[in-house]
């Protein structure tokens, strides 16, 4: 009997703390994609290094020893040590490309899941965006609100100055002669 989708998938938020930012880009590193594939780094690695048409630059890259140090004081462990190789990450595209680099019903399974939840977080984006545009938009509206009760209370100032020290006003009408 078949597997359903459903029990192939992993939870979504292990697969939201594989993703990473580097070089300003979302991306998931071999080792946690050929885990969540069932497939051993190499083997990915292996498939990856055949199809490298399939994998530009920009969907694929390797990291730096810099940016893998700097990963790796991320996680506060060691648990990394021993591998020969610099990892290789995987952009949106890239991971999307590997559905056709591997095969297999976990594979697909995964690589749909993958996909949906990239979406989600350009959608999580771009409603943080939006409610980015509408805050800055409200504190716009407080400024000028601030400098029109500037404005208020300097004109409030003024007539209580006045008040306090009238000015002697001139009289105007007809004087009366005196008897």
């Amino acid at each position: 009997m078949a597997k359903k989708e459903s029990s192939l998938v992993v939870p979504d938020e292990v697969v939201m703390n594989k993703i990473y930012v580097i070089r300003n880009q979302k991306v998931m590193l071999d080792r946690d994609l050929a885990a969540l594939y069932q497939v051993e780094t190499k083997q990915l690695k292996r498939q990856v290094k055949r199809n490298p048409e399939r994998l530009p630059e920009d969907f694929m890259f390797e990291l730096t020893k810099e940016e893998y140090e700097n990963l790796r004081s991320q996680f506060g462990t060691s648990s990394w040590g021993g591998e020969r190789y610099l990892p290789m990450v995987f952009t949106e595209q890239g991971v999307s490309m590997l559905s056709s680099v591997l095969s297999g019903k976990i594979a697909i399974a995964v690589n749909i899941q993958i996909m949906r939840i990239f979406t989600r977080i350009r959608q999580m984006v771009t409603d943080n965006t939006e409610l980015r545009l509408d805050i800055e938009k409200i504190k716009k509206k407080l400024d000028n609100q601030d400098k029109n009760m500037e404005i208020v209370f300097r004109y409030l100032d003024e007539l209580l100055e006045k008040k306090e020290s009238p000015t002697p006003r001139t009289k105007i009408g007809y004087k009366l002669p005196r008897p």
